[in-house]
């Protein structure tokens, strides 16, 4: 059964539960190139990147108010012609792992997205993250793009699969 979620904007407060949540999946070698956890001193500049209005970045709370997750759009790349397109991150805590959350982030992120003036969405992920790969995939994410063998975790070359889809608006539901 999927919880009721609620989104806010983060503030500055929530980056070290944001960085705990992150943390929890260096040593996976599935979800970020980050080898070694990171340290809230290290995210400040990234935090300070995400603006409400244009790139921002979700605290996503259980029904007790409980830091679940967190999802950000990030710019593709700093161009204006890019403008529409943007990096989706989403991490959520272990506790709600596993329970079908991350795809109704995933959904309620685009639909969201699409009230920024958003149209491009693109994930990052890595080829053997299969659990990642067919959230994605079942939110109407298609295979955009393949970086072979572009990282190395623990002496393993990992290839990098760019997922990417349109926005959701009422009239473009198309998964």
């Amino acid at each position: 059964m999927i919880e009721a979620l609620c989104y806010r904007d983060a503030e500055i407060k929530d980056l070290e539960g944001i960085v705990g949540i992150y943390n929890s999946v260096v040593r996976s070698r599935m979800v970020t190139a980050d080898t070694e956890p990171v340290t809230v001193d290290s995210r400040v500049s990234w935090f300070n990147m995400h603006d409400p209005k244009r790139r921002p970045l979700w605290i996503v709370e259980d029904e007790e108010g409980v830091m679940a997750g967190w999802v950000s759009f990030q710019s593709f790349y700093e161009r204006p012609a890019y403008e529409a397109t943007v990096e989706i991150s989403l991490y959520l805590h272990p506790d709600h792992r596993g329970k079908g959350l991350g795809r109704q982030v995933l959904r309620d992120a685009l639909r969201k997205a699409a009230d920024l003036g958003l149209r491009n969405i693109i994930g990052f992920i890595f080829a053997h993250n299969a659990p990642s790969v067919a959230a994605f995939t079942k939110e109407g994410f298609e295979e955009w793009g393949r970086l072979p063998n572009v990282a190395v975790l623990d002496g393993v070359e990992r290839t990098v699969l760019i997922m990417g889809r349109k926005t959701l608006s009422p009239d473009n539901d198309n998964r």
